[in-house]
């Protein structure tokens, strides 16, 4: 259908124009995702060895017998 290109939103504009101020934050915004979603990939062969080498956890580990 028609698409209106030439308009932008006032949200827009204030989140250009304040990234445009504040470079410093976008640069948080990549260290944040970094740390929180950037991840190296799994190593299976080593993530068996760990779950084979754990030692099961007994159930109700806080209850006094």
């Amino acid at each position: 259908m028609f698409k209106n290109t030439s308009y932008v939103s006032e949200y827009t504009q204030f989140m250009e124009q304040f990234l445009k101020d504040q470079p410093e934050v976008a640069k948080g915004q990549l260290e944040g995702r970094a740390l929180l979603w950037d991840k190296a990939p799994i190593n299976l062969d080593e993530r068996s060895r760990e779950g084979a080498s754990s030692v099961a956890q007994k159930p109700y580990p806080y209850q006094a017998d």
